[in-house]
């Protein structure tokens, strides 16, 4: 299977991989805007909330491939997104179990997207004690027929309702259940449950 490395995946990414004995990440494509790339969702005080890596757009080519983009580091992002996750998150029963290794994301400075992508997919899979090898791409097709594509899984814009089993979130008592957020809501309110659940979930897909 081929996936999209992206920012904090959602959750259904996450469901692909627990079922993989290896898979591919797409590094070779052209970078497109609204995409999970660069962005995540998160449950924050108000509902909803999302998260965006600033990237610096390529002013003489109209494409750009998604392993040449640069981050634009000279907004504090990284620092805006850290206080956004103690903000939403501090209360859940796991945050403080995981807190130092994400904090570790946000403590280094990334010139390349898929570098920061990459780092945080390594931490996550160690914080979840998931060992999946994967590859990455050499070329870029368009039509696959080898490999189940899942790339657009990665596409922000698709609002495809999934039927997750609620679990129990910070806000709900606010603003209800909300699917399918990043991986990150997940693991801080279920932590070591965390990969039953993607488990669990494998019939949404497969």
């Amino acid at each position: 299977m081929i996936l999209q490395p992206t920012y904090f995946a959602p959750i259904i990414q996450y469901v692909v991989i627990v079922q993989a004995k290896e898979f591919k990440f797409e590094i070779e494509d052209n970078f497109q805007k609204q995409t999970y790339r660069n962005r995540c969702y998160i449950y924050g005080a108000n509902g909803k909330q999302l998260l965006v890596v600033p990237v610096i757009h390529s002013k003489t080519h109209k494409k750009q491939k998604t392993k040449d983009v640069k981050i634009e580091n000279s907004f504090l992002w990284q620092k805006l997104h850290f206080k956004s996750l103690q903000t939403a998150y501090r209360s859940s029963p796991y945050f403080e179990y995981y807190e130092d290794e994400i904090a570790a994301i946000f403590s280094k400075k990334y010139q390349f997207l898929l570098d920061l992508n990459f780092n945080s997919y390594e931490v996550l899979t160690d914080c979840l004690q998931l060992e999946v090898p994967f590859q990455k791409t050499v070329e870029y097709k368009q039509e696959i027929n080898n490999l189940n594509d899942f790339r657009y899984l990665a596409n922000a814009k698709i609002k495809k309702e999934y039927s997750f089993k609620k679990y129990t979130q910070v806000f709900d008592n606010k603003h209800g259940y909300i699917s399918n957020l990043s991986i990150l809501d997940l693991l801080f309110n279920e932590g070591t449950n965390a990969m039953q659940y993607l488990e669990n979930h494998k019939s949404l897909l497969f």
